[in-house]
């Protein structure tokens, strides 16, 4: 069992336990490794964190050598969002993709089978899924992470997704509460406001966040978004309207309640990372997500020192940092005891199979499978911070597979389809776009194409809100690696 350092009060290993930082390397250092033995509870893994699968397992158990009960937690969404598959792409789609083939056994399928892959590598919290409903197209950060724009869709999809995981033994951490889906900001750049009445919020944003309390969801990650009708003054992380009246004391929730990551520039630029951690806890917030960025040791002191600080001038009462502590305690318990394996037939292919299932194909009449090597032109948006730019993406490599000398270059700009089309010389064209329909300057570089080389092929791995058009147009509902290989295999004619 755990055995605490000494001289390490009660009042400074809960606020140790409340934290779920992050930190830099493939191995745990010095520090982590000294404050897991000072009370701190969770571990937050990173894209920069992992290598392999068999060197994660390595970390986890460096992990565990210090404190048996160590909540290691990562966002592994699948699809655009992976962690475990950073430098190669996903091997299951996302949510969008699950949405459209609307299987609710497939969902929990791949949900079960990326549990058990996470599982094997020692990770038991997995900050997914995305119950937000995409009801704004515009938005700029959610997108492919949510099923779609259909409530009950979303919250049938939100429900398997959690039933999938945790049969893996790996706690579901359903967010970004009370719903990020109405949004035209990106939280990790400023603060969003979503002005939607009572009335919409519960019949839309609410449904899939009751759908995954009463499928057991053991944590939900609360979301830095305003939303007045339910606090004018606090974003829902620092609400105490949202995280305990609300989703407490309404919808009657009684697990975890994690942060979003609290140096997100709509907490961190408004509050500061010290002061909106202790509003948060003040709030109902259980657990502290802090690490994306700021990922090394002071860090930790200074969000543990303003957490004490807090309960000495009392700002902050003792009992609801306690309180917060054990609920961190308690989950680590499930993950010990209280999940069982997950029972049934592995299945290893399940995301191709879902990837395939989820293509949606428009093909004009005279349309030919491609057999000589294409150009690839990727018409490339700027990734939010959620996916990230270390993700490979596309269907060029696929191609490059089956058919031998595919060329590929990536453009972006007013001009992009002009120069594409001069790279391209004599080849069969097939362009890769995401999100179209929020990019003006993409469907323009398509425009152009087009009206030049009317056999161009169309992938769109984003939303797929704009028209179909060209010789074929593949919309793969996502840029998981799975979803580039499927769109590969219909242009070829697999």
């Amino acid at each position: 069992m755990t055995t605490f350092a000494s001289g390490t009060d009660t009042l400074t290993r809960d606020a140790l336990t409340v934290l779920q930082p992050g930190f830099t390397g493939t191995t745990a250092p010095d520090w982590l490794l000294r404050r897991l033995g000072e009370g701190l509870a969770s571990v937050g893994l990173f894209g920069r964190n992992i290598a392999s699968p068999e060197q994660v397992a390595a970390l986890t158990a460096q992990l565990r050598a210090e404190r048996d009960d160590v909540l290691v937690a990562i966002d592994e969404e699948g699809g655009d969002v992976t962690r475990l598959e950073v430098r190669t792409g996903s091997s299951f789609p996302g949510n969008h993709a699950l949405g459209a083939v609307d299987d609710t056994e497939l969902t929990r399928e791949v949900a079960a089978e990326l549990g058990r892959r996470l599982a094997a590598c020692g990770v038991n919290l997995n900050w997914a899924p995305s119950a937000d409903v995409n009801s704004n197209p515009a938005n700029p950060v959610i997108g492919v992470r949510s099923f779609g724009a259909d409530t009950a869709l979303v919250a049938r999809h939100t429900a398997a997704y959690v039933t999938g995981l945790q049969s893996a033994g790996v706690a579901a951490c359903t967010k970004h509460f009370p719903g990020h889906g109405d949004t035209a900001v990106d939280s990790h750049h400023a603060l969003p406001r979503i002005d939607a009445a009572l009335d919409v919020l519960s019949d839309r944003e609410l449904a899939p966040f009751r759908a995954a309390i009463a499928a057991g969801t053991r944590a939900v990650m609360s979301a830095h978004i305003l939303v007045p009708a339910l606090d004018p003054g606090h974003p829902a992380t620092l609400s105490r309207p949202v995280l305990t009246d609300l989703l407490r004391g309404e919808l009657g929730y009684g697990g975890l309640i994690v942060t979003d990551g609290m140096e997100m520039q709509a907490i961190a630029a408004t509050y500061g990372i010290e002061r909106g951690s202790v509003l948060a806890i003040a709030a109902g917030a259980d657990a502290i997500c802090v690490g994306g960025g700021l990922a090394d040791d002071e860090t930790v002191r200074r969000l543990r020192d303003a957490l004490v600080g807090a309960v000495r001038s009392g700002e902050l009462a003792e009992s609801r940092l306690a309180e917060a502590a054990e609920r961190v305690r308690e989950l680590a318990r499930w993950t010990a005891t209280g999940a069982p394996a997950a029972e049934g037939e592995v299945r290893t292919d399940i995301g191709l199979v879902a990837a395939r299932r989820a293509l949606r194909t428009t093909a004009a009449s005279t349309f030919t499978p491609i057999t000589e090597a294409p150009y690839v032109a990727a018409f490339t948006p700027v990734a939010n911070i959620a996916v990230g730019d270390e993700t490979p993406w596309g269907v060029a490599a696929e191609l490059a597979r089956r058919l031998p000398g595919t060329r590929t270059g990536s453009y972006t700009g007013e001009d992009a389809g002009r120069v594409a089309l001069e790279a391209a010389g004599e080849r069969r064209v097939v362009a890769v776009v995401r999100d179209e329909h929020r990019h003006p300057w993409m469907a323009t570089a398509l425009d152009t194409l087009l009206s030049a080389r009317p056999d161009t092929i169309i992938v769109e791995m984003g939303v797929p809100q704009a028209s179909p058009r060209g010789a074929l147009h593949i919309a793969t509902h996502g840029a998981a690696r799975v979803c580039g290989r499927a769109a590969a295999e219909a242009i070829v004619g697999e």
